[in-house]
């Protein structure tokens, strides 16, 4: 079969050396932070600061806090959980699935996937940890022999989180670690400062870029994405089964375990643009971090929406084709009901927004992706909340409805996690590199030899 190379899309412009795009990765953390990364930090650090009052009084108060009541006994921090286990999906896609089956245009967008991750897994840890009512007692969600002889209830899928939850930000962990051993030997053999050298040295494991240290480096690679590839489909499809395996109308449906992936990867692939966008032009990374890479990931969300769009058409087709009244009126009461402006910004957001990357011109345009991706990350949240608060403001007792409206520290919690989240991002670009040096290394022009017009 005849390749033509000359076809294929650049994965670095400006033809930079190797030197060149080592002395640009490692640029952020070499130089001092500016003052607009100091403004940046003290507003993540603000939200941050408004979460953690928020849990302070959750700890100290109670659940009673939040707006919660009957019969929403599930609401805004549930739906947070969720939303932020679907934001660390698209690290592990891009790292080791797209690894995997070998796309070069991964490099230079995976590590700061990875990363993304392990931060949201971070975040969303903290929300089923305190929705128990009793998180001192979370010890006991773990299964061990004690002297109480009290055991877990292993039929439950929300004990089924805690193995999947766990599993997965392990194996994205030691992932995510592996892949920097290289570029931390790099940044030791670059750092004169005695202190960074001691922590880049103790990081690195002992790193000395020989051909021994290479082969035992890509077995361990191919090995752990090998692993983590089925945790993607494993570990949202078990968040799922949370809502699945009930039985009350508008949970109980087959659709839930490929939606709910989709979804995920539909919007952690809208995180890793949005983040991104703001990444390559404050460290200047455009040449590494290109308009390609982004287009090929906008790609990824049109395919992803259009699966979620499907999922929203299968829920109301099945709840006709069922027959039951009841499953008949929450998908009806979710479109006409109180809560039916949520529901439309949910459509809006998830299905029709994304068809603008159908054209080749907006799925380049900086501007249009950013709105778009930004309006994605709203309509996942707003689809977490509709699954979960319009299924329960409304059961089968009229004389039991009731509406929900989060508080002030519902709120709190929510604009905390994102402090949270950024707030690590942004210590992490000071403090590791945001690209894999190693890996867009190995795919710049005169990394690898060529050969044109063969035969392959």
């Amino acid at each position: 079969m005849n390749i033509d190379y000359s076809k294929e899309l650049p994965l670095i412009h400006g033809r930079l050396s190797l030197g060149e795009i080592e002395d640009l990765i490692a640029k952020p953390m070499s130089e001092k932070p500016n003052r607009k990364y100091y403004i940046a930090l003290a507003v993540t650090l603000t939200l941050f600061l408004i979460g953690a009052i928020s849990l302070g009084y959750t700890f100290y108060y109670g659940i009673g806090m939040w707006g919660n009541n009957q019969p929403v006994g599930w609401a805004f921090e549930i739906v947070n959980f969720v939303f932020w286990i679907g934001i660390g999906h698209a690290g592990t896609l891009i790292s080791a699935i797209l690894f995997l089956l070998r796309q070069k245009w991964r490099t230079a967008i995976a590590r700061f996937a990875e990363t993304m991750t392990i931060f949201a897994v971070m975040v969303a840890g903290i929300f089923p940890t305190i929705h128990t009512g009793r998180p001192w007692l979370d010890g006991y969600l773990l299964p061990y022999p004690s002297q109480n002889g009290l055991w877990v209830n292993f039929t439950s899928p929300l004990l089924w989180d805690v193995f999947a939850v766990s599993t997965y930000f392990t194996v994205s962990l030691v992932f995510w670690y592996i892949g920097l051993i290289p570029d931390f030997a790099v940044m030791r053999d670059r750092t004169t400062t005695k202190v960074k050298k001691f922590i880049y040295s103790l990081f690195s494991l002992g790193w000395r870029h020989s051909n021994r240290n290479w082969q035992h480096y890509e077995k361990s690679y191919v090995i752990l994405a090998g692993f983590a590839t089925p945790l993607v489909l494993s570990v949202h499809t078990i968040v799922s089964f949370d809502f699945a395996v009930s039985i009350m109308p508008g949970w109980h449906t087959t659709i839930f375990p490929p939606y709910f992936v989709g979804g995920a990867i539909f919007s952690g692939f809208a995180m890793v643009v949005t983040v991104l966008l703001f990444v390559r032009k404050v460290f200047d990374l455009e040449n590494i971090i290109t308009v390609d890479h982004l287009e090929r990931m906008n790609k990824v969300i049109l395919a992803t929406g259009m699966m979620v769009g499907y999922a929203y058409a299968t829920e109301f087709f099945i709840a006709w084709y069922s027959g039951v009244p009841f499953e008949q009126f929450v998908f009806i009461n979710r479109i006409f009901g109180p809560y039916a402006w949520a529901y439309w910004i949910m459509v809006s957001c998830n299905v029709i927004f994304p068809q603008f990357f159908w054209f080749r011109k907006l799925r380049r345009s900086i501007p249009v992706m950013f709105i778009i991706v930004i309006l994605v990350n709203v309509g996942m949240w707003f689809e977490r909340f509709v699954i979960v608060v319009t299924s329960l403001h409304r059961d089968y007792l009229p004389s039991s409805w009731g509406y929900f409206k989060p508080t002030i520290f519902d709120i709190g919690l929510l604009v905390g996690s994102f402090g949270m989240f950024f707030t690590l991002v942004l210590l992490f670009v000071k403090a590791m590199p945001v690209v894999s040096i190693a890996e867009v290394k190995a795919v710049a022009d005169g990394a690898q030899p060529t050969h044109h017009g063969g035969e392959h």
